[in-house]
């Protein structure tokens, strides 16, 4: 770039300097030469006309050539630095002396006259070209910049950091979730290949629909076009950097909602059905329609209409809204808020079943980070899980030791197990030092033996599940014994179900069950020499886990155990659950109410409600609120109406003859 171009970019003009004497020379004068004159031809330094400096553009190449006669003309007249050459014997090359000479003489003119902008690019300029001209490879400073800014840029990002010993140092929050790890096909192509997931599809084809790229799904072309549903997001507060929104229905969505609760009211999925083809993006019909599909055993179907919910949700994102910071609120008090939970719940279910821990393991903390403090749908019963069969052992072991102090999670069975089954999972790396594997080993003996101290309970079904006979010891035992499961609490019984119920594969591994059978040696030997920690966890045991809040009712519907539902008490199994809305909280925050059916079926006389099941158009004219003037005459209108429907229905009815038989006789040999 020509240095007419970047005083362009810089605003200013050349020949607006304050002259002085001598002050339009820009080169050294030539030996033999007037002062005060100027060169003339065509390797003048200076200029006459001062209207030439805004002509005049300069090449590069006359720049290169301009400095490097400056630096031939520097060396000749620098004595003292020849000599000292010629006495070590090491002379330098004369591009190498160039420009420390030219470094030298900025520094110099710079030290004399004040500065400007110009000259800094001036002096990084005449390096690079001076460098490039000997035949050197150009070591320019811009690059090296360039690469400390692009780290600077990844470090507060919370970027891993791999150590020497293999460990990786996570300094992202706890809850940071990544827009790739999102998507369930980088998992499976990971696992499998590109070729073998993708097939022979290709991801360009011509003449595809135009559809909208989405984080959270991939929108398939077999879905209807995508409009405005009426479905919006909006920020309600922002505080202490922590942003909550919610999801607001519009005035056409609200009338949808209507529809659908009398279809669902109707007890007749096809009504949803028909809803859904004039609004394919409703989300609560296609919650609602997936859970009727998964019961008929179509997953397929079940988990396409699951992410059409998802793809509706997130186009009405607003445009602040962030998945991946951690600080995005939603109150699931809020039933307009509560399709979005349901979505990514029952997608990440159908994630872990498909043999996506991964991605699975990305949507729990999604849904964790939306209300951290409440987890309306309780995934921490899950994200453990997840976290083993996605060997993400470092988070897992990280939110135990981050959380413990302020949510008591060594309380919780999965929490209790999962944890020391992480340590030890990590004692195996071969990518970890002496020192840190003892030390893991050490860390989930010790973990597990409060586990089976705390939670006894847990030791005999989880064997059982794992086709494993304990040892006579074990088995008649009364720590560890049938009186011990009968006698925790109901809460306790089904969170203890849950966990065996999910996990129990985890542990068929012969190494863990060999740890596992010498921590239960220990934990036998600390209860025969009256160990104070097991008086202690049965006082524990005793107090707490008396009723289970309401969440984990709501996680236990959605987990579709039979060992845990069939433990939940009559009080949640007693009301009607729904799959849009199962067990909703009780004190829910609602911005609109259904208006009130105007049906009087009071009135109406057996009679009447029988034509009614027979022809549903049938109406009576009585059954509006009429003056006792009228009465009469309106009943006798109304049984003249009905004995004309009847003989309407009498001649309607066709008998259909059976049909005959041409050949009576048969043609088939019977033996």
């Amino acid at each position: 770039m020509s240095r007419r171009a970047l005083r362009r970019l810089r605003g200013e003009q050349r020949g607006q300097e304050p002259l002085e004497p001598g002050g339009l020379r820009l080169g050294p004068e030539a030996p033999g030469e007037a002062p005060g004159r100027a060169r003339r031809g065509p390797e003048r330094g200076g200029v006459s006309n001062l209207f030439e400096l805004i002509t005049n553009e300069e090449s590069e190449e006359a720049v290169a050539c301009n400095e490097e006669r400056a630096c031939s003309r520097l060396t000749e007249q620098d004595g003292p630095g020849n000599d000292e050459e010629a006495e070590t014997g090491a002379p330098e090359s004369n591009g190498q002396r160039c420009g420390e000479d030219a470094q030298q003489q900025d520094q110099t003119v710079t030290n004399l006259q004040p500065a400007s902008a110009n000259k800094p690019r001036k002096k990084k300029k005449k390096r690079k070209n001076k460098r490039t001209v000997a035949g050197e490879a150009p070591e320019d400073d811009d690059l090296e910049d360039i690469d400390s800014l692009l780290e600077k840029m990844e470090e507060p990002n919370g970027l891993l950091c791999e150590t020497k010993s293999g460990v990786v140092a996570d300094s992202r929050p706890l809850l940071y979730v990544e827009h790739r790890n999102l998507n369930a096909e980088t998992e499976l192509k990971r696992y499998f290949g590109a070729r073998a997931v993708l097939g022979d599809q290709r991801p360009r084809q011509r003449q595809r629909q135009y559809v909208r790229s989405t984080w959270l799904t991939i929108p398939k072309i077999s879905w209807p076009r995508y409009s405005k549903t009426g479905l919006a997001m909006k920020l309600l507060e922002t505080r202490r950097g922590v942003q909550h929104f919610t999801f607001e229905h519009h005035r056409e969505y609200q009338q949808v909602q209507f529809r659908f609760l009398d279809a669902v009211e109707s007890l007749d999925p096809n009504n949803i059905v028909l809803l859904l083809q004039m609004n394919p993006y409703h989300v609560d019909s296609l919650l609602q329609l997936s859970e009727v599909c998964r019961m008929q055993e179509d997953q397929e179907m079940a988990r396409d209409l699951v992410e059409r919910a998802l793809y509706s949700l997130e186009c009405a994102f607003h445009p602040v809204f962030s998945l991946t910071s951690g600080t995005c609120r939603l109150d699931y008090r809020r039933p307009e808020n509560r399709g979005f939970y349901l979505s990514l719940f029952k997608h990440m279910i159908f994630l872990e079943k498909r043999g996506c821990p991964r991605t699975a393991l990305e949507f729990c903390k999604l849904i964790l980070s939306l209300d951290p403090e409440t987890d309306p749908l309780c995934v921490l019963l899950l994200i453990d899980l997840l976290s083993l069969r996605a060997r993400e052992y470092a988070f897992l072991t990280r939110m135990f030791q981050e959380w413990e102090g302020h949510r008591n999670l060594s309380q919780l069975p999965n929490f209790a197990f999962s944890v020391p089954l992480a340590y030890f999972f990590l004692s195996q790396q071969e990518e970890l030092s002496e020192v840190e594997r003892s030390q893991a080993q050490e860390r989930a003996a010790h973990l597990l033996q409060g586990a089976l101290i705390m939670f006894p309970s847990v030791l005999l079904p989880l064997l059982d599940r794992c086709s494993v006979q304990p040892d006579s010891t074990v088995a008649s035992h009364a720590f560890f014994g049938l009186h011990t499961q009968i006698s925790q609490p109901p809460a306790l019984t089904q969170l203890v179900a849950l966990y065996i119920g999910r996990t129990h594969s985890l542990w068929k591994d012969p190494g863990v069950m060999a740890w596992l059978e010498t921590s239960v040696h220990e934990v036998l030997r600390r209860v025969e020499a009256s160990d104070p920690a097991v008086e202690e966890s049965a006082q524990k045991r005793k107090v707490r886990y008396q009723s289970a809040p309401r969440n984990i009712y709501r996680h236990v519907i959605l987990s579709e155990l039979k060992e845990a539902t069939a433990a939940l008490p009559l009080e949640v199994t007693s009301q009607p659950v729904m799959g849009f809305d199962p067990l909703p909280p009780l004190d829910s925050i609602t911005s609109y109410t259904r208006p009130e059916r105007t049906n009087h079926p009071s009135n109406e006389s057996t009679l009447s409600l029988f034509f009614r099941s027979l022809l549903p158009n049938f109406t009576l004219q009585g059954e509006a609120r009429r003056d006792e003037a009228g009465a009469g005459q309106d009943l006798n209108q109304g049984v003249n109406r009905l004995m004309a429907a009847m003989r309407d229905m009498l001649a309607n009815i066709q008998f259909q003859e059976p049909p005959r038989d041409e050949n009576p006789e048969g043609d088939a040999d019977w033996d």
